[in-house]
């Protein structure tokens, strides 16, 4: 299979995915890294849903779950982006990777180094562009949404999601207490403010305003005090999105291509950026 060159994703997450996702249709070959059990909560449009269901598809593109580096050969070879449980990403030191992205979007590095490829690149807060990666992406809602950044950092992580429709913190499901978490709603449901919409125990989960569950952790799930399960979008036609990777993840997927391409026309031209 011929493509532009190989690229390490860690993290397999809505924001992840929509760059893997554009970077899989502009020819790279994409690998990415997961936990064993991923709690991203936008699973509908999250390659790391693969871990558990195997495979998973997200605006035509397949991803399979991997787990040795023949099978992540194989499924490349099958035009697939493989996803291997690979908390360390150790995976970076058995294929040549030209570019490795951390789209964990942890808030702050987890890992991660200048050097642990050509080109490094760094989504959101957590990271110094020149220092322990190659580039920042901006990943915080507004005017700078999907800057590429090669000297500094990202805005700093406010802890208050970007505002919908005046709804900020409301959007959010945090788990009021720690435990296995059981739903009574799915992705894509219209909801009323206070409806219960999952259990931990015998204790209630309700939302706290009307919208459509535009996602939810994995069910069966142990989860601490405060983890985030779930998120609400108050616009009604959002039921109809669940699917489709959003304008968010497109424009952080925007900066990264921008960003290889960037690198790569340096490399040919021998040009400062």
């Amino acid at each position: 299979m011929k493509t532009r060159g190989m690229v390490l994703i860690k993290g397999a997450g809505d924001i992840a995915s929509g760059v893997a996702h554009k970077l899989f249709r502009c020819g790279f070959a994409v690998v990415m890294t997961e936990v064993e059990k991923p709690t991203c909560v936008r699973r509908k449009v999250s390659f790391a849903n693969c871990i558990y269901e195997g495979t998973w598809e997200i605006e035509g593109i397949r991803a399979k779950k991997a787990n040795t580096k023949d099978e992540i050969l194989k499924i490349l070879e099958e035009q697939m982006i493989p996803v291997v449980v690979d908390p360390r990403g150790a995976i970076k030191d058995q294929l040549d990777f030209w570019v490795l992205v951390d789209g964990i979007m942890a808030k702050k590095n987890t890992g991660t180094r200048k050097g642990d490829a050509p080109l490094v690149i760094g989504l959101g807060p957590g990271f110094r562009a020149g220092m322990d990666v190659d580039v920042v992406i901006e990943t915080h809602r507004g005017h700078h949404l999907g800057r590429v950044i090669w000297e500094g950092e990202a805005e700093a992580n406010t802890g208050i999601p970007g505002e919908v429709e005046g709804y900020d913190i409301q959007r959010v499901l945090k788990a009021p207490v720690g435990g296995i978490i059981k739903h009574v709603k799915k992705i894509g449901d219209f909801v009323r403010a206070s409806e219960v919409i999952s259990w931990i125990g015998h204790v209630e989960i309700r939302t706290t305003m009307d919208g459509v569950i535009r996602g939810l952790i994995y069910e069966g799930l142990e989860v601490p005090k405060g983890c985030k399960i779930g998120d609400i979008d108050p616009r009604k036609e959002a039921a109809g999105w669940i699917h489709s990777i959003s304008d968010k993840a497109r424009s952080i997927a925007g900066g990264v291509v921008e960003a290889i391409l960037t690198k790569e026309w340096e490399e040919k031209n021998g040009a400062g950026i």
